[in-house]
């Protein structure tokens, strides 16, 4: 369950952003990215000067009504068209070289974020540490948040700039007191917004982690169907997902309730933006001190100076939603740096540089905070032709599979293992790759060496035969809504067999297999020349196992010889 805490908005997640960029704009995407920079730029530029010329044709067009000038008004109102029209292709082109930028900045960050994720296996890392929730989510959704938003409100920005710069001449030449009530209105607003706003910040970055939270569990539901409804857990999966509804709804109830307030000031704010320039220079024209169009050009010019210093007071909503979403991707960006840096500190060393299986002084802990010590100091060396069973305490069981397949796990000492495609890994819940039947069998470096022929022949030798030939082997499948648990673990066997490795370490085939199945894919195994290392709750048999390793409860072990001919050696850890 996500634990609501402050959302921490530091001059280091600027500091992050600030990379971030420089690291896009030096990448392979930089010299693109740069272009459209620049016509960003540009096409800003031209925009401004458009609203400069469309004041003062304002004027003039007004003035011409003024003073009844029939061959100026329609001058002035082909002219005025001819702005509009400008205007429309530059906003247009502006809109559209914005979103190429943002998805070309999207497209790099999302590779970057996933690559970082899934080759340093941050993954598995992360599942372990609880002050980062929804790593899936910051992926996704808030990295294109962040590439939309921050282009928006750096053009913003950069257009407020020029247009403060384009309209103070104007509204100064018309009327200095104008201009400084321009300025003050602006910052008082300003001031005034960020003070009603401020929760936004929290509340938002709060609801994205609910709104996460609520969707995780759905999936989960979607996923576990069939143990939920033979478990009888309906009740309480509805119980839990009513709660997530509950805390986001009323997280959403409290945004809602700051709109409303902020909405009253900048409702009012903006209204009075027509209402100013009137009042202060509609006495000039009285006292015929300006001609009747500059009062249409000191409402435009006023609303339009006052519109860029007031950023913070129109884009509160939007600001608050990006700093919320720059906090959520900076924390990411920290808890992943922080992990490879210390992704070795307590954890066991991996090689992978040998012909068999070599576990020298290991000691594994419990990854709860009582680090309790599941294997102490085993010491053996398993070679190619020695068929082992490992049975005993469950929990020691999972820690030395995840060990020697150099997962990161809490302990000491070292793992010297085959290198990868020499050890085949089927784990108790197998992971099927979606694809082609030929995709999900055999493994990329294989393809040119496998056959059709070869892959049917082992489907059919593990009693997968059935159960594939009902699906088309040449559409992509997501194999897991297809087949049952015990088609699943089939498949991954058949699948390490097609690998053609020197070793299979294999998890609890028993849970799923009957035991005529599983004595079936240890002949099938060794008829292929593979050494089968069997992680199982059985005894040892002496025509599958050269060795068994029991695991004890306190962290003890002792290895077993299976062979009634010949003595058992007990080594005490």
């Amino acid at each position: 369950m996500t634990t609501e805490r402050a959302a921490t908005f530091s001059r280091k997640s600027l500091k992050w952003l600030q990379g971030i960029i420089g690291a896009f704009l030096k990448s392979p995407s930089g010299t693109k990215a740069k272009c459209w920079v620049g016509s960003l730029l540009l096409l800003m530029l031209c925009m401004n000067a458009m609203n400069v010329v469309n004041s003062y044709v304002l004027r003039e067009f007004m003035s011409a009504i003024q003073d009844r000038e029939r061959a100026a008004f329609v001058n002035f109102a082909w002219l005025y068209a001819g702005v509009f029209a400008a205007s429309t292709v530059f906003s247009v082109l502006l809109r559209f070289s914005e979103e190429r930028l943002g998805l070309l900045w999207r497209d790099w960050m999302t590779r970057s974020l996933a690559g970082v994720y899934m080759d340093g296996k941050i993954y598995l890392r992360l599942r372990s540490d609880e002050s980062l929730t929804n790593p899936d989510q910051r992926i996704s959704e808030d990295v294109k948040s962040l590439t939309v938003t921050t282009l928006s409100l750096v053009i913003m920005l950069t257009n407020s700039t020029i247009t403060v710069i384009s309209f103070s001449g104007v509204l100064w030449a018309i009327s200095p007191t104008l201009f400084l009530v321009a300025l003050a209105y602006a910052l008082l607003g300003s001031g005034l917004t960020v003070l009603l706003a401020r929760p936004l910040v929290n509340l938002n970055y709060h609801q994205a982690d609910f709104e996460a939270d609520f969707r995780a569990d759905l999936v989960k539901v979607h996923q576990l169907a069939d143990g939920i409804a033979l478990a009888g857990f309906e009740g309480r999966s509805r119980d839990r997902l009513m709660e997530r509804i509950r805390r986001l709804v009323e997280n959403y109830l409290r945004i809602i309730a700051v709109n409303r307030n902020v909405g009253f000031f900048t409702t009012g704010y903006n209204y009075l933006i027509q209402l100013v320039p009137i009042v202060i220079v509609a006495p000039m024209f009285m006292n015929e001190g300006v001609e009747f169009g500059v009062i249409g050009q000191s409402a435009m010019a006023f609303s339009t100076l006052v519109a860029a210093l007031s950023l913070i007071v129109t884009q509160f909503q939007s600001i608050s939603a990006y700093f919320a979403v720059l906090t959520r991707l900076g924390e990411f960006a920290d808890t992943v740096k922080r992990s490879a840096e210390h992704q070795d500190d307590g954890c066991v060393d991996c090689a992978k540089s040998a012909d068999h299986f070599v576990f020298d002084h290991l000691t594994l802990r419990s990854s709860l905070e009582n680090g309790q010590v599941l294997i102490e100091n085993l010491i053996l060396t398993i070679e190619k032709g020695t068929r082992v069973l490992i049975n005993g305490n469950h929990a020691a069981q999972q820690a030395l599979f995840r060990a020697a397949a150099g997962v990161p796990i809490i302990g000491s000492g070292r793992v010297i293992r085959p290198p990868v495609g020499k050890a085949a890994f089927v784990p108790e819940n197998p992971f099927l790759p979606p694809g082609t039947l030929r995709e999900s069998f055999v493994a990329p470096e294989h393809d040119a060496t496998t056959t059709d022929e070869q892959v049917w022949e082992v489907i059919r030798a593990v009693g997968l035969n059935e159960a594939i030939s009902r699906h088309d082997g040449d559409v992509r499948h997501d194999w897991h809504d297809l087949l049952s648990l015990r088609d699943e673990q089939l498949m991954a066997i058949a699948r390490a067999i097609l690998l053609r490795p020197d070793f299979a370490v294999l998890g609890h085939l028993n849970s799923s297999l009957k035991q005529s199945t599983e004595r079936k894919i240890l002949k099938l195994m060794q008829q292929h020349g593979i050494t089968c290392i069997s992680f199982s709750d059985q005894l040892p048999s002496a025509e599958f196992h050269d060795l068994c390793l029991e695991l004890g409860d306190d962290g003890s072990w002792q290895i077993v010889d299976p062979r009634p001919e010949r003595k058992s050696v007990e080594l005490a850890g």
